[in-house]
């Protein structure tokens, strides 16, 4: 649903739709979140990957895998394109670790909340 917000003494055009107790604000070929605090709070007890997986936020289409089980991952790592809302949306690794599953593929519909990408956070598990 198309909306006109203000932002910084600025008029701009976006659309925005909620999703399960989440604003999807998207503008500029940009997507940007709000999700009440508490809503977040209880929503990070309840998650069922940790903190390295890559979880859908909303239903879509997967259409590209980026990376294989056994990759490396860096932070910001692009590691699959999703399709949502008639946008684009690439995944990125939220920080370094190791790929260790891809619960998905190309062509998926996915709903949201899905674990799509398992990923061992670095130095977890290791001896140092």
């Amino acid at each position: 649903m198309k909306h006109e917000f203000e932002i910084d003494g600025k008029r701009v055009n976006a659309e925005a739709e909620w999703i399960g107790g989440t604003l999807w604000i998207h503008m500029n070929g940009r997507s940007f979140t709000y999700e009440n605090e508490n809503d977040a709070k209880k929503k990070k007890r309840g998650a069922s990957g940790t903190a390295g997986d890559l979880v859908s936020m909303m239903p879509g289409k997967i259409t590209k895998i980026l990376r294989n089980v056994g990759e490396s991952v860096e932070r910001g790592a692009a590691i699959l394109v999703m399709e949502a809302m008639k946008m684009e949306y690439t995944m990125k690794s939220e920080g370094p670790g190791m790929i260790t599953a891809v619960n998905c593929k190309a062509g998926d519909q996915v709903t949201a909340g899905k674990v799509l990408v398992q990923i061992k956070p670095a130095g977890e598990g290791q001896i140092e």
